[in-house]
């Protein structure tokens, strides 16, 4: 196990009164760490550098962060509009993109900075199976839960409500099943496949799969391009407000408390810029403290669900934000795994494990060709000691380890503790 997974000597012991169900894996960090102390913990090479002027101030004040139209872009957007971002000396330019292909490109050219952006495109860029190889970093998660899989109302004619229903119907009427994700080694995608997977569908044989970008997926749906999609909020609460389609699943259904998108870079830049990288750590961090304050949830779907934003009515962001929700079949509930951006610094901390999945299912489903070295790509993409430092500043308490463990709706456990046979052990896989 690395380094960072051992007890950092700034933590301490958790405070009386917190909750053992969302604090019991998390230590307060000091709130009074010196600039030296923050610079020590820095890799050698990125600590030189820090202090290449002499000082832990950014290096690059003006920053331009992309992001989809999505609900989980609210703490990017916020921390530019609360103006979390000054604190730490910085100023975050909100850069609004048309895909996660621009996203990709953008990043790697260069035109921004760093982005809001699925976990399993960075992986797949460090590998080279989502576009042109490079080195990349993962500086923080930014959410867990929040997305889903909508099918259209013609399933639902045909009898189909679950997985179970759409595995019966595909298997009894052979056809081109279409069903959309949002990038091909994206989060989106592994939820669908993961889903269809453990109803016994295989995704590249039984249907066929498209790419399209969130904003187009109610559109494409409503002129019957497509079967049904996996996408984040708010396009599947669109989809019943628009009485085109229904929610079979949320992705919290298929994984509690689930990585999703993340705060992505390229390596070079957090070479380049390490105490802004930083920055921006720790100014959404503040941001998302303040969108899980739950009274603010209504303010902050105000916010994303305008032009420059989402551009979406707020009642179909507000909703979900809220965890009320409706699944366009009549049921009615109140969810508990919602959309969460800090949860006491549980959504933030880059887990080795989260990266790691992702590699298993880009293994799974023949992305990759060979087992690639899980844990070593994690360790180089996932930036640990960065991210300590910002959570020692914003006061983010910290996990006892690098690797946290997740049963999956299939019943299988995941701990990242073998995942070359949790690749292999799949029934369904390419």
């Amino acid at each position: 196990m690395s380094d960072e997974s051992k007890t950092h000597p700034y933590e301490a012991l958790p405070t009386a009164g917190t909750n053992p169900a969302t604090r019991r894996d998390f230590l307060k960090t000091s709130s009074s760490l010196s600039a030296a102390a923050l610079i020590a913990m820095l890799a050698p090479g990125v600590r030189s550098a820090a202090w290449a002027a002499g000082s832990d101030a950014p290096e690059k004040t003006a920053v331009k962060i992309g992001f989809i139209p999505l609900t989980d872009c609210a703490s990017v957007v916020i921390a530019a509009e609360k103006g979390f971002d000054r604190k730490y000396g910085i100023r975050i330019t909100p850069s609004k993109e048309a895909s996660w292909a621009g996203v990709r490109d953008k990043l790697i050219n260069g035109e921004l900075d760093a982005a809001h952006v699925l976990y399993g495109l960075v992986y797949g860029l460090q590998l080279g199976v989502a576009g042109p190889k490079a080195d990349m970093a993962v500086l923080m998660t930014l959410n867990n839960n929040g997305q889903g899989i909508t099918l259209n109302n013609q399933l639902r004619a045909k009898g189909v409500t679950d997985g179970a229903g759409l595995a019966k119907l595909v298997k009894a009427e052979p056809k081109e099943w279409t069903f959309a994700q949002t990038f091909p080694t994206g989060t989106h995608a592994m939820w669908l496949y993961y889903w269809m997977g453990t109803y016994g569908i295989d995704p590249f044989r039984e249907v066929k799969v498209i790419t399209v970008p969130p904003p187009q997926m109610v559109a494409n749906m409503r002129v019957d391009k497509m079967d049904g999609y996996c996408v984040g909020e708010p396009w599947n609460a669109r989809a019943i407000h628009d009485k085109i389609g229904f929610t079979a699943v949320t992705s919290q259904d298929i994984w509690p408390d689930h990585p999703e998108k993340v705060l992505g870079t390229t390596l070079e830049f957090v070479r380049k810029y390490p105490n802004t990288a930083r920055a921006m750590i720790a100014a959404i961090l503040d941001a998302s403290k303040y969108i899980d304050t739950m009274s603010n949830r209504a303010e902050v779907a105000r916010i994303i669900a305008g032009k420059a934003y989402v551009n979406t009515d707020v009642e179909v962001i507000e909703g979900r934000m809220l965890g009320q929700y409706d699944n366009g079949l009549g049921r009615k509930w109140q969810d508990k795994n919602f959309m969460k951006f800090y949860n006491d610094g549980a959504v933030n901390y880059p887990y080795l494990s989260d990266g790691m999945w992702f590699l298993t299912q880009h293994k799974r489903w023949g992305l990759l060709k060979e087992h690639p070295d899980y844990l070593g790509v994690a360790r180089k993409v996932n930036q640990i000691a960065l991210y300590k430092q910002a959570a020692a500043l914003t006061k983010t308490p910290l996990p006892k380890s690098d690797l946290r463990t997740s049963r999956l709706i299939d019943g299988v456990v995941w701990d990242g503790s073998n995942p070359k046979a949790y690749a292999e052990a799949f029934k369904v896989k390419s």
